[in-house]
């Protein structure tokens, strides 16, 4: 089999420097070498594959856009395509590289003091260590300013109540970035695994990203030093902060989900003999479908390309990332599904990747906003008017 190459209709690679080319094909290596043989199993037996972290450490995926620390400080194009490269081989994968670096390393470099810095991101960088987010609620979810943890100051630190829920990472991870109520007022804290009262549980019987750990996160009087607050994040501001930087590795991450189900797509049209002698490709309806997907995929690249020169250029905004998170989200599912489609009954079977592509979408479609919230972000920007209630 040919070498896999991402969709080029309208030769998007001369838009991208020698750099970028560098850092997409050593990901897009590691990605058909190392991660791709081993997700059939790991889908299937619900697991998610530790044996990568160090080598997602080596190949910069921790925090590859973050500067200083050990963090490799790569722009943020080149962060996309990582992400698209990793997300290619599995959304699960790709989520646990977005959760560390855009989740948890994100908001101690940006909030943190100089001692958190120090102390956990190296490490973080390395793989040593490993962390999770936690700000989504068993009744909180689009909807983070619902949410019922609660802090309370008590001697030597703060004491924490409550629940997180759909946690990636959560049942794996060494650290905690966790978002509560303090005095009415949202604070980020960084428990540490082994505090007192702070316990996880495994979620199973996923359907979707079986191959990334989900957990659930919680604290019954949980007390964290004083040590441990964000000192530089008070309210919304700071977690959301946090959800646009992930938000932007999924605007990217998606297509290459997208690209995976197109080639096989294509491919599958090629070979497949239908009764006149001719393959599936020679048909009206299959190239329709097909052109459908690359139309789309081309449309999706340059959106996130200018949204990442944007970002470089530190003019992007967080409804310019609502934009890219929800269209590519929708568009990625989308040929998913046609894929799936033209696969006939041999797209419901894991030897072909779509199936396992197209339900890890219906997760993706869905965290980290909903569709129907972007358009809303969409929607008050472009009309002045919030819908939101």
């Amino acid at each position: 089999m040919a070498a896999y190459t991402s969709l080029n209709y309208m030769d998007f690679d001369s838009l991208l420097t020698d750099d970028e080319l560098m850092v997409r094909q050593s990901v897009r290596d590691f990605v058909s070498k190392e991660v791709i043989p081993v997700l059939q199993e790991c889908n299937r037996s619900e697991t998610f594959p530790k044996q990568l972290i160090p080598r997602f450490a080596e190949m910069g995926l921790l925090g590859t856009n973050l500067h200083g620390y050990g963090c490799p400080g790569l722009n943020n194009v080149a962060y996309g395509l990582s992400t698209m490269e990793l997300e290619r081989g599995d959304s699960g994968i790709r989520s646990f590289c977005s959760v560390q670096g855009s989740l948890v390393m994100y908001p101690i470099h940006a909030y943190g003091s100089d001692q958190q810095k120090e102390k956990y991101l190296p490490r973080l960088a390395k793989g040593e260590m490993i962390g999770c987010f936690g700000l989504t609620e068993p009744d909180a979810g689009s909807n983070p300013g619902g949410m019922r943890t609660k802090a309370e100051k008590v001697k030597g630190g703060y004491k924490l109540n409550g629940n997180k829920m759909w946690i990636t990472n959560g049942c794996i991870s060494d650290i905690a970035v966790v978002w509560a109520k303090l005095d009415g007022e949202v604070r980020g804290f960084i428990i540490e695994k082994g505090t007192p009262g702070f316990t996880t549980s495994t979620m199973k019987g996923k359907f979707s990203l079986r191959v990334s750990v989900t957990s659930e996160l919680h604290m019954k009087d949980c007390v964290v030093p004083e040590e441990n607050m964000l000192p530089n994040a008070v309210g919304l501001k700071g977690p959301l902060s946090c959800l646009t930087q992930a938000r932007y590795g999924i605007a990217w991450g998606v297509l290459g989900a997208a690209n995976a189900c197109y080639h096989q797509a294509l491919d599958y049209a090629k070979e497949r003999i239908l009764f006149d002698g001719k393959p599936l490709a020679a048909y009206q309806l299959a190239q329709a479908k097909l052109a459908m997907m690359a139309t789309e995929i081309t449309k999706a690249q340059l959106l996130v390309l200018q949204l990442g020169r944007m970002k470089d250029k530190g003019t992007m905004k967080p409804h310019h990332v609502s934009m890219a998170k929800g269209n590519n989200c929708k568009i990625a599912l989308d040929i998913a599904r046609e894929a799936r489609d033209m696969l006939g009954a041999n797209g419901i079977i894991d030897e072909y990747p779509v199936i396992r592509h197209m339900m890890n979408l219906e997760t993706v479609k869905t965290y980290e906003g909903t569709e129907d919230v972007h358009r809303l972000v969409v929607g008050q920007e472009i009309t002045g008017i919030a819908a939101f209630r």
